[in-house]
C-alpha cells in the first residue's frame, strides 16, 4: 500500500511540506482510518501550500477521501449518514475527509473542490485505482462553464470582501488573482486549470502586472497570514478590468448523467475492492 508522498510519487519530499509536519500528518491519517472504520483511498494537500504562495506560519490543508466497508452503503438511511470526518486544526494541521460516495457525486458535477483534489501537486497517499480513475474520467466530463462560473464567483466575492479597504491582507490579493487565472486558463485553453499559481500565471501577458506579482509573492513569503499594506494600484486597475470583463455569463448546476453512470460504475468497483 502506498503511505506516502515520496513512494506515491516516485519523488523527494515536496519542498512546502516539512519533514515533521509530513510525518505527524502520515500518522493522524492512521489514525483516521482506526478511529472510524474506513480506508483512505487518497490525501492531499489543499490551499496555499498546494497552490504554491503560502506563508511561514500557513495551515497545513490535509484534505482525503475514504471508503467504509460494503455494508454502510447498503443500508436504508444511508442518505441520513454523516459522509464528512473532521478535525480540529491542531498545530496548524487541518484534516477532513469525504466519503467515497460523497465524493464522487460531486465529481459528476464538476465539483471546484473536487476537481482540485484531484489535481493537487502534493499527494499524501494514492492508495488503489481511485485516484487516477477518477482524473481520467474527469477529463471526459469536466464541465468548462461550471468551473468558469466558480472562479469567477470567487475572485468577485474575495475582492469585495477583503480588497476594498484602505489596509489590505497580502494573501486576499492572491485569492482574488488565483481564481481569476484560472478563468483565464480555462479561456485560453479549454481544460482543466491546474491549481499551481505559478503555472496559472502564463495567461498573463502584461510584464508590468507580472511584476507587481512578483513582488507580492516575495513580501507573501515573507510576513504572517495577518500582514497587511496599502492596496496596491496596478493590480487593483487589473482585478477590476477582469471583473467588469466576466460579469455576463450564464451557468447550468446540474449533473451530467453520462458522468453519473460511469461515476456509479467506479464506485461499485471501489466498494467491492475495498472488501477484498
Amino acid at each position: 500500500m502506498t503511505t506516502n508522498a515520496q513512494s506515491a510519487q516516485g519523488s523527494t519530499l515536496h519542498p512546502a511540506i516539512s519533514s515533521d509536519a509530513h510525518a505527524e500528518i502520515q500518522r493522524r491519517l492512521r489514525l483516521a482510518e482506526v478511529e472510524h472504520n474506513v480506508r483512505i483511498l487518497y490525501a492531499i494537500e489543499s490551499g496555499s501550500r498546494a497552490w504554491g504562495f503560502h506563508s511561514p506560519d500557513s495551515d497545513y490543508d490535509v484534505r482525503f477521501i475514504y471508503v467504509r466497508p460494503k455494508d454502510w452503503y447498503l443500508s436504508i438511511d444511508v442518505e441520513d449518514r454523516r459522509d464528512v470526518i473532521e478535525y480540529p486544526i491542531v498545530d496548524e494541521i487541518d484534516i477532513n475527509g469525504w466519503d467515497l460516495r460523497k465524493a464522487l457525486r460531486l465529481q459528476a458535477k464538476s465539483n471546484p473542490a473536487m476537481v482540485e483534489w484531484l489535481h493537487s501537486p502534493i499527494i499524501y497517499q494514492e492508495n488503489g485505482a481511485f485516484a487516477a480513475a477518477a482524473r481520467s474520467l474527469l477529463t471526459d466530463h469536466y464541465h468548462r462553464l461550471r468551473g468558469f462560473h466558480h472562479y469567477r464567483s470567487s475572485a468577485k466575492r474575495n475582492y469585495q470582501q477583503f480588497l476594498r479597504e484602505d489596509m489590505v491582507k497580502l494573501k486576499k490579493y492572491l485569492y482574488v488573482l488565483r481564481p481569476l487565472l484560472a478563468v483565464r486558463w480555462l479561456e485560453q485553453y479549454d481544460s482543466i486549470a491546474p491549481i499551481e499559481f505559478d503555472r496559472l500565471r502564463v495567461t498573463l501577458t502584461d510584464p508590468a502586472v507580472q511584476d507587481a506579482i512578483d513582488q507580492l509573492l516575495i513580501q507573501k513569503r515573507m510576513h504572517s497570514e495577518l500582514e497587511k499594506q496599502p492596496p496596491i494600484p496596478i493590480l487593483q486597475i487589473w482585478i477590476n478590468q477582469e471583473l467588469a470583463r466576466l460579469e455576463h455569463v450564464p451557468i447550468d448546476q446540474s449533473a451530467d448523467p453520462v458522468a453519473m453512470q460511469v461515476l456509479n460504475e467506479l464506485f461499485q468497483r471501489l466498494i467491492h475492492d475495498a472488501e477484498a
